[in-house]
């Protein structure tokens, strides 16, 4: 096999792994597949497990038919369980020279799984094989530096994992409090607290990188209209928390686009789009109102009373009819606290996962240089 010269004077893997073959003996354990991202559910019910592979604590588990996508996973999660026979298993046989877990992030790069789609083998399907892997070389710094890159790496990673972990409660307590309102405060008609706003960018002072659409996940995206030679005087300006709505719901899949401009910065938007704001955002808090309207409730609402021939619109007069419940500005606040906390939270987990991406092959280029 050949292998990229850059690792012409790394260590060679086949001196530091062994292939675990042991088979289940009916034994009571978790049973899983492999993806590239961790282990799974098996796909298969009532399958003779006695034929299937064990593997334990630190192994690696990973599919031969599909590492080109990297699927392959290192195990820090069971302390035995058993998969596929399909699934080979290796594991590291020098612990006090390498780190599982630092040869993980060897392998869960993009390059590791581009070289076992160039090295897979086979007639009707290629493999990549626990043979195949023996010729590869690899950076062996010491093993405390070893450890270092490893902690760096789990640091960020656990951030990650920590921050995403409270998406989901405060999701859920932030749209409990909605209903609750419901329950405990006044409804009100939209129309009494909104008004429409069309300002128009008469003086071409906003350009084409001003320019934004509005997608169906409520939020502003990049326009995929050509604007090559199209004048932008009549476009709306949407400025720091004005709302943008687009009445027509036929053709987006039962959801009406709407987006929030939380930003200091102004946009611009088409003029066949709705603009408005509150009133009195002291009574009624723009975000507070962004949250009922990215509700699927009103999704459903605006849907059902959209009107029209040859296409549907949901227009400014049904708006205003829409009724809202309205507590108290610090029970709003409250609100919108918790769904601050949460977009906090998506925020940094998406950043550490961004980070962890460029990270991995990072620290394997550093092992390299020394």
């Amino acid at each position: 096999m050949s292998v990229n010269k850059e690792y012409s004077k790394l260590v060679r893997l086949e001196d530091y792994i062994t292939q675990r073959r042991e088979k289940n003996d009916n034994l009571s354990v978790p049973i899983k597949g492999v993806t590239n991202s961790g282990f799974i559910p098996p796909k298969q019910e009532g399958a003779d497990t006695s034929i299937y592979n064990v593997f334990y604590k630190y192994d690696f588990v990973f599919n031969p038919a599909r590492m080109e996508l990297n699927s392959i996973f290192l195990n820090l999660e069971y302390d035995q369980a058993i998969c596929s026979s399909l699934y080979e298993i290796f594991y590291v046989n020098k612990t006090g020279d390498v780190l599982p877990e630092y040869l993980n992030l060897f392998i869960k790069r993009d390059e590791f799984a581009r070289f076992c789609w160039y090295d897979a083998m086979g007639s009707a399907r290629n493999y990549f094989r626990v043979a195949n892997l023996q010729d590869i070389r690899f950076p062996l710094p010491d093993i405390e530096v070893q450890r270092e890159l490893v902690n760096t790496y789990n640091g960020l990673k656990a951030s990650a994992e920590q921050n995403e972990a409270l998406i989901k409660p405060l999701t859920e307590a932030c749209q409990a409090y909605i209903v609750d309102c419901r329950k405990k405060h006044p409804e009100i008609e939209l129309g009494e607290y909104v008004e429409v706003c069309d300002e128009r960018n008469n003086h071409d002072k906003y350009t084409l990188e001003d320019v934004r659409g509005i997608s169906t996940q409520k939020k502003f995206i990049a326009t995929k209209a050509n604007l090559a030679g199209v004048p932008l005087t009549g476009y709306k300006v949407v400025n720091s928390f004005d709302f943008v709505y687009v009445a027509d719901t036929s053709r987006r899949g039962d959801k009406i686009a709407l987006a929030l401009n939380t930003t200091d910065e102004s946009f611009l938007i088409s003029s066949i789009y709705t603009t408005f704001r509150s009133i009195d955002t002291k009574k009624l808090l723009p975000k507070y109102l962004y949250l009922l309207l990215s509700r699927t409730e009103f999704d459903r609402l605006s849907r059902f009373n959209s009107w029209g021939s040859a296409r549907e619109t949901f227009d400014w007069s049904e708006f205003c009819r829409v009724r809202i419940p309205l507590p108290p500005p610090e029970v709003q606040q409250a609100i919108v606290n918790i769904y601050n906390c949460a977009e906090e939270a998506k925020n940094i987990a998406s950043e550490a996962r961004k980070k962890i991406k460029i990270l991995g092959p990072a620290l394997v280029q550093k092992a390299i240089n020394g």
